[in-house]
């Protein structure tokens, strides 16, 4: 579906698109016009996911296409925040050529690009917006039935079959992915002369794992409001300015920082003076380098998607056979965090099993926020005020929480 609202009060207002974007090759014919003309002014675009249904239905409550644009928009990405409810960042064209750019010279110039990401997270959508302003055309893997390393390195033929620089962008659990199959995958990973790896924390193990076998990984860090990384190997992209805050939450600032949330103008003091407080902890060394130490918020990243843990306990004590529910972010080499969730049963005799569990949130949510381990507990931890403690049910799991 594509939909375009009418141009409403100031003939200088532009459209607001709507782009359900698939998870096949068919991303790039579908979506590349769509970014080129959001890059010069011609319209705003907003990507949709195609399923599941009532994520799309949500995101298109939530940001109300047919209601008028603010000023200075190209591209409204959705991103969440500890409360579950969905955010449009506004990116300007000025913001994401600024991202591309830097990114570009980074990285050594010009080049191809495979996008293993759905197009819907900034992750993906900035790979076909520096294919845009190198000018060059990406080609896209098929993640109809989830990330496939072998369809990695079918894609990965097109994009050598040119001229010039490739490069491509990851989340940790898919670089696991085709270090452990190896072979042709593996093969194709070694080709590209940058594999960007982002959207969540990379075990240490697992990047020298990467480099070992000779693959040119650059970690990436940054977030929808900076138009995705803007940190590369801990080192601010050109035009991008980190500080800490004084609870020691890392602070971004540059020419590539949204400018505010779709029809929250509640929000705007988190771009305020220009620059973006993060919910992540940081450590900057005498050289400037950034070490991210880890989520200050409820917020798990896994496999590259926030995953309010709020929204967690609330779709799994949904479940008629949970009393209550309370979820966890841990440690996970391969996702970055994976979700653990304690429950109480409505009747200790039969508690729900993990797999219902899953199903249970998956109607709901998207497969992230689907908790990868199940406990089942008398009751549940508590603060003296009564509020349920994740610190406490992290120490009684014996888990190192995230």
């Amino acid at each position: 579906m594509q939909t375009q609202t009418p141009p409403s009060g100031s003939p200088a207002r532009r459209a607001l698109t709507t782009v359900e974007v698939p998870l096949r090759p068919a991303v790039v014919p579908r979506l590349m016009p769509a970014v080129a003309a959001a890059l010069a002014g011609r319209s705003a675009l907003l990507p949709l996911p195609t399923a599941p249904t009532a994520v799309r239905d949500e995101l298109l409550s939530e940001f109300a296409p047919r209601k008028p644009l603010e000023k200075d928009v190209a591209f409204i990405v959705p991103t969440s925040g500890s409360t579950g409810r969905p955010k449009g960042a506004l990116l300007s064209a000025t913001a994401v050529e600024a991202a591309a750019t830097a990114t570009l010279e980074r990285l050594g110039g010009p080049g191809r690009w495979l996008l293993a990401l759905p197009a819907t997270h900034i992750a993906g959508l900035m790979v076909l917006a520096r294919s845009v302003v190198a000018g060059t055309e990406p080609v896209a893997v098929d993640l109809t039935g989830g990330f496939d390393p072998e369809l990695f390195a079918a894609a990965s033929v097109q994009v050598f079959a040119g001229a010039g620089r490739r490069y491509t962008a990851l989340v940790p659990r898919q670089l696991s992915a085709l270090l452990d199959a190896g072979g042709a995958p593996l093969s194709a990973l070694t080709g590209y002369d940058a594999v960007l790896v982002g959207g969540a924390a990379a075990d240490g193990a697992l990047l020298d794992r990467a480099r070992k076998a000779g693959v040119e990984v650059v970690t990436t860090y940054g977030m929808t409001e900076t138009c995705g990384g803007c940190v590369y190997d801990g080192v601010p992209l050109d035009g991008v300015r980190v500080a800490l805050a004084d609870d020691g939450r890392i602070r971004l600032a540059g020419p590539m920082l949204a400018h505010g949330y779709r029809l929250r103008p509640d929000l705007d003091d988190a771009f305020a003076d220009g620059w973006f407080t993060t919910s992540d902890l940081g450590r900057l060394g005498d050289d400037g380098t950034l070490t991210v130490l880890g989520r200050a918020d409820d917020v798990a990243v896994s496999g590259g998607e926030n995953v309010p843990l709020a929204a967690v306990d609330q779709a799994v004590a949904s479940h008629p056979d949970v009393a209550e529910a309370l979820s966890v972010a841990v440690p996970d080499a391969e996702w970055g965090e994976r979700v653990v969730v304690a429950v109480v049963p409505t009747d200790p005799g039969r508690p729900p099993t993990l797999d219902d569990v899953r199903a249970h949130v998956r109607e709901r949510h998207p497969v992230a926020y689907a908790p990868k381990e199940l406990h089942v507990l008398d009751a549940l931890p508590t603060l003296p005020g009564g509020k349920t403690d994740r610190r406490a049910l992290a120490a009684r799991l014996g888990l190192a929480q995230a």
